[in-house]
């Protein structure tokens, strides 16, 4: 990822202007996406001085899926930064401070933890150094991870939480930490989350037509989809709870919102977004204002962006204020496990920059089946040895026995694409202990395309090492790639 950045620092800092052209937004769209295997449906939207291009595009063209200005998208992660100004709104009217402690925002009595008595602050939560994990709570149901959680829940593990370093010092991206935001700044109005979000920002921005969980009558929800273009439920999560990803939006109330972003639309909360803009933490090689991602370039240009994603949605959503020129996708695909939609928005904004291509299933040749056998490691803690099935030929693929959360089959049907899901299978697993049984209650079969090589983050585990799994494992769900 930082390699990915400084490139695209080189690249941006020379780029020069581009014209709002909705048949190059579309040519761009069919670049990228058109025959890709997800079959996603991609909202587009351009704005360069003043000028704003739109386009819908399905990767599919025979596609049943239906997508124009009145279809609503989950759209991730970007909610953070709804959420970060609403409390710069609050910062600006003197109630509280950005080095305030994160307590002082929380109702009386609030158990927040801290570190050799260092307290998290406002800014740590904004800033994603507060210290406080991403998810730290265990699920029964992959598929919508946050739909059982509540506010209960939520205080009870943030005064259970022991934070392992000094709030400030490490960046780690958290969606816990923005949940105990939203709850915060919920509590302090007196509203719930959506009212709150809608009368300080959305109704300023004319954003009638997004919402948590009151959708208005004229708006129609898109449905989401695995990368292997499989539906899927949407993610659910109590309103309270909703300001780290639980916004749904349609393209143009997102061209309002990227219009405040840039300066271009009037409102009440116009100059605050400006505000949200300005680096206020700088972790190693990531700066970051409240909840964006801050790229500088060398010649000193700034591109503000925030990528977004769900179960069955991804999202990206950047712009140059200084040059007027900003991009918004949504997708009613999750990309996230492909590389997401950052490559795509990146040429959008300069077109010297790859958009990509679309990605397609090809044979497999048995070598790199083989090469795939044996036991890893996964990052999350988790076991997982794969062995071949099936006769050594073009249809020889290779099982996983994953321990505590998916058996998985990898089929080698592409020599330098990313692994992705082609089929679901849910079955029920023939052995497992009572705590993992209360943690998954089954597992899903999947068979998937994988590249050369199993992702730099597994680790094999040597043959003659005894392995076991663990009894009970925490799985780590992001609303954010």
């Amino acid at each position: 990822m930082r390699a990915l950045f400084l490139s695209l620092a080189l690249a941006l800092s020379t780029a020069s202007a581009m014209a709002a052209s909705e048949d190059d937004l579309r040519a761009a769209l069919e670049q990228r996406f058109k025959g890709d295997r997800s079959g996603a449906c991609i909202a587009a939207a351009v704005i360069e001085n003043g000028t704003t291009a739109r386009a819908y595009f399905c990767a599919n063209a025979k596609s049943e899926r239906s997508i124009d200005e009145r279809t609503a998208f989950e759209i991730g992660s970007i909610t953070k930064t709804m959420t970060a100004a609403l409390l710069a709104e609050i910062i600006g009217r003197g109630e509280i401070a950005i080095d305030d402690p994160l307590a002082k925002l929380l109702p009386p009595r609030t158990n927040v933890p801290s570190f050799n008595g260092t307290h998290i602050t406002v800014g740590n939560i904004v800033t994603h150094t507060s210290g406080l994990p991403s998810f730290p709570w265990r699920t029964t149901d992959l598929s919508n991870p946050y739909a059982r959680l509540t506010e209960a829940d939520l205080l009870d593990t943030l005064a259970k939480t022991q934070l392992k370093r000094a709030p400030g010092s490490q960046r780690e991206y958290s969606n816990f930490a923005l949940m105990v935001l939203s709850y915060a700044l919920a509590k302090r109005s007196g509203r719930d989350f959506e009212t709150l979000l809608r009368e300080r920002l959305l109704s300023p921005l004319g954003m009638d037509d997004t919402f948590i969980v009151t959708r208005p009558s004229a708006v129609r929800v898109a449905e989401g989809h695995f990368s292997n273009s499989r539906p899927t439920g949407p993610w659910d999560v109590r309103v309270d709870l909703a300001g780290a990803g639980g916004v749904r939006a349609t393209l143009p109330d997102m061209v309002r919102y990227l219009e405040g972003q840039l300066g271009m639309r009037d409102s009440s909360i116009t100059p605050v977004l400006a505000q949200t803009q300005e680096q206020i933490a700088g972790v190693g090689s990531q700066a970051t204002s409240m909840a964006w991602e801050i790229l500088s370039t060398e010649n000193g240009r700034t591109f503000v962006m925030h990528p977004g994603g769900t179960g069955g949605f991804s999202s990206f959503f950047a712009f140059d204020r200084a040059a007027k020129r900003g991009v918004v996708l949504l997708s009613d695909t999750a990309l996230t496990d492909v590389g997401g939609l950052r490559r795509l928005a990146m040429h959008l904004l300069d077109p010297s920059l790859p958009a990509g291509t679309p990605r397609n299933m090809a044979t497999a040749e048995v070598k790199l089946i083989d090469a795939l056998v044996g036991r890893y490691r996964l990052p999350i803690g988790l076991g997982m040895e794969l062995r071949r099935q099936g006769s050594r030929g073009a249809k020889s693929t290779v099982r996983t026995l994953s321990h505590g959360i998916n058996s998985v089959v990898f089929s080698r049907l592409s020599a330098s694409q990313p692994l992705y899901p082609l089929q679901f299978d849910r079955h029920q697993p023939r052995h497992s202990s009572k705590s993992m049984r209360a943690t998954i209650p089954f597992r899903e079969r999947l068979v998937c395309a994988s590249m050369p090589r199993v992702p730099k983050s597994w680790s094999r585990v040597p043959a003659k090492r005894r392995w076991k799994p663990r009894r009970s494992t925490r799985i780590s769900s992001s609303l954010s790639p």
